[in-house]
């Protein structure tokens, strides 16, 4: 009985081993799914956070973009902030043209130079507020672009052709924007 038993004994030894590493290979194996999610769970916090930065970034370019948008259309609202005051002004310009070339008929020097530096200093004024003329003299080519034709006529010479015959009225511009076209007589 003795013998039985130590070989019992070493039976359940044996039995008991081969229990333990099963146990052991199952704990090992459990370690590496729980790992397996650690690190999975890990990946879709980086996934999410990544989704975050770039939902960011975006609306960070968005917002910057508005910005410089909105300041660029500030930018242009003040530049032509007083163009319809200025553009009701361009007739009185016209005016003063008209009287200054009449005064320059009559023999009243006095009243030439009066009228004439009060047009010049409205024509200071409306300058310093970006108002230009736009350059436009007889012989010049027509723009479609620029010019204004209020009607064609027969060309006084072949030069003339398809170029500005006469000027009727100036035109002018605020800023880089044309807020008057000049009117123009165009040969053909």
């Amino acid at each position: 009985m003795s013998e039985k038993t130590k070989s019992e004994e070493l039976d359940e030894t044996l039995m008991e081993d081969e229990i333990q590493e099963e146990q052991n290979g199952a704990s090992e194996t459990g370690e590496v799914t729980e790992e397996v999610e650690e690190l999975s769970i890990e990946e879709k916090l980086k996934e999410e956070l990544a989704l975050e930065k770039d939902k960011f970034l975006r609306l960070f370019a968005e917002f910057e973009n508005y910005k410089r948008r909105t300041s660029k259309e500030r930018m242009e609202l003040f530049k032509t902030a007083g163009q319809e005051v200025i553009v009701s002004l361009l007739p009185i310009i016209d005016d003063f043209d008209r009287a200054l070339k009449e005064l320059a008929k009559s023999e009243d020097t006095e009243m030439f130079k009066g009228v004439e530096l009060i047009s010049h200093k409205f024509r200071e004024t409306l300058k310093n507020k970006g108002l230009e003329e736009v350059g436009v003299k007889q012989g010049d080519k027509f723009d479609a672009e620029m010019h204004d034709a209020v009607t064609q006529i027969p060309a006084p010479s072949k030069k003339l052709k398809g170029k500005i015959v006469d000027v009727i009225e100036k035109g002018f511009k605020l800023g880089d924007k044309i807020i008057r076209h000049p009117k123009v007589v165009v040969g053909n």
